[in-house]
């Protein structure tokens, strides 16, 4: 190795022409980008209860639409637009979605109003959608074979590492103004904007095949967007009011004509001979139920804490780290024996764990702060939990398809997490309602923890089916053929 190419491997070495940059300086470059997507959930958590604070007289149920929103894009966008990078750049495509993640950043810290930062999160929403599969199908093209799955790995584990320290920073800056939460990206996506133009090279799939289903990603926003609605406003409306059953009805006509496109069109945002495919069926499942129980999770603890405890966003911040703390060692425990115990049963026993926590919860919390005996266990559990189950659903899911499909499979998977994050938010809204006094506050927590843990168990179950098959039997028995063309 030359001098120049040991010196590209610095993050702040620009190769010289002709001179290919190091594969570590390529990593680190979109390990950056991803890390940034990933940060974005967890500080935005901790910033909820400021923001409802800030919009005087928003309601929780409006307030969650900055959540639901960023998931609700974000699910139905990652795969076409994964697809559309393959087409025509994936380098220009993650330039184009860090770009457009920047800018929508600045507009959600300048936001005037609830929905005008509602409309902000939905274009950073689209910008994480593009720059996550390009972030990965580039590390893929750039990597040497050998280097592949370590460097995917470390790529993945980025979204740990922001897990972890995400409550902190939200926290960090909360306590200036939630509007740093999403000033926060500017430099650190300036930053990855910069090396990426310069160290990335650019790659694209030479045979790109028909343009996605577009429409049928908005169908599918559209589909999950009138859920939520439903949910969120139902208590206001009434549970069987007719805005609240039109919502639903919405849901249910774009639910039907997005499973339609999906099995007419030449590429559909979800494949149907995938879903053939035993073990990534129930992995899709397993994401679903478990993005319920998760997101509904992080944030009822939030809440708790600065609703009942009165804690402030910091201290807050600070409380919720030693859940996310614990996913990368449960997960690490997880890679260390993932040869001896079936995916199934880690994801299985992930998931359960989550559920304990839950109800761990309901029977250790009270009015009075007592954080170290009451509130930490029930974090402790419940990130062990979410670190055996969802890097191993995440890493598995796709185990059981073919090369060709692998990509947009985790892409799916990955959507199925989302939409359950939406589903879990908007259910946590819905039971939370508006009581008023101690009594009615813990009952309706209590309400939402029940709701949650059945969730976990719920995923627990799907995890069994997603142990994978032997390779021979399951190629032979998947619908490898019909999946691959």
């Amino acid at each position: 190795m030359t001098p120049t190419q040991r010196g590209s491997r610095a993050l702040g070495r620009v190769p010289a022409a002709g001179v290919a940059p190091s594969p570590a300086a390529v990593l680190a470059v979109l390990s950056l980008a991803a890390f940034m997507a990933s940060l974005d959930l967890f500080i935005v958590n901790v910033a909820f209860g400021s923001i409802a604070e800030d919009f005087s007289g928003a309601s929780l149920s409006g307030v969650s639409w900055v959540l639901n929103a960023y998931a609700v894009v974000y699910a139905a966008l990652l795969v076409p637009l994964g697809r559309l990078a393959d087409r025509f750049g994936r380098k220009a495509g993650l330039l184009l979605g860090l770009g457009v993640f920047i800018l929508a950043s600045l507009g959600c810290a300048l936001a005037p109003g609830l929905w005008s930062l509602v409309l902000f999160r939905v274009l950073q929403a689209a910008g994480a959608a593009l720059l996550t599969p390009t972030s990965l199908g580039l590390l893929l093209h750039a990597m040497p074979a050998e280097r592949r799955a370590r460097a995917v790995r470390i790529w993945a584990a980025t979204g740990g590492l922001a897990a972890a320290a995400g409550p902190v920073i939200g926290g960090v800056l909360v306590s200036a103004s939630w509007r740093w939460v999403f000033l926060v990206n500017l430099p650190i996506g300036l930053l990855a904007l910069a090396f990426a133009a310069r160290l990335v090279p650019e790659s694209k799939d030479p045979d790109p095949g028909p343009m996605p289903d577009l429409l049928g990603a908005g169908l599918l926003a559209v589909a999950v967007g009138a859920l939520a609605l439903g949910l969120v406003q139902a208590p206001d409306w009434g549970w069987v009011s007719a805005a609240t059953l039109v919502a639903l009805a919405v849901c249910v006509l774009g639910a039907t004509a997005f499973w339609r496109r999906s099995r007419h069109h030449v590429a559909p945002v979800v494949e149907p001979a995938l879903l053939r495919v035993r073990s990534f069926a129930w992995s899709n499942a397993t994401s679903l139920l478990f993005g319920v129980a998760f997101a509904g999770n992080l944030l009822v603890g939030i809440l708790w804490m600065e609703q009942v405890w009165q804690y402030s966003p910091l201290r807050t911040g600070l409380g919720v780290a030693p859940g996310p703390l614990m996913v990368p060692a449960f997960a690490a425990l997880a890679q260390s024996v993932a040869h001896r115990v079936p995916v199934g049963s880690m994801a299985a026993a992930g998931s359960a764990l989550l559920g304990v926590s839950l109800v761990l919860s309901m029977a250790l919390l009270g009015a009075s702060p007592s954080y170290a005996s009451e509130l930490l266990p029930c974090l402790l559990v419940g990130g062990a939990g979410v670190g055996l189950a969802l890097p191993t659903i995440l890493a598995s899911a796709t185990a059981d398809l073919p090369p060709a499909r692998a990509a947009t499979g985790s892409a799916v998977v990955n959507m199925s997490r989302q939409i359950g994050s939406v589903l879990g938010v908007s259910i946590l809204i819905a039971l939370l309602g508006t009581p008023v006094g101690y009594p009615a506050l813990h009952a309706a927590f209590d309400d939402v923890r029940w709701t949650l843990a059945g969730a976990s168990l719920l995923a627990a179950g799907a995890a069994v089916g997603m142990t994978v098959r032997t390779p021979a039997a399951g190629r032979s028995a998947s619908p490898a053929s019909p999946a691959a063309q």
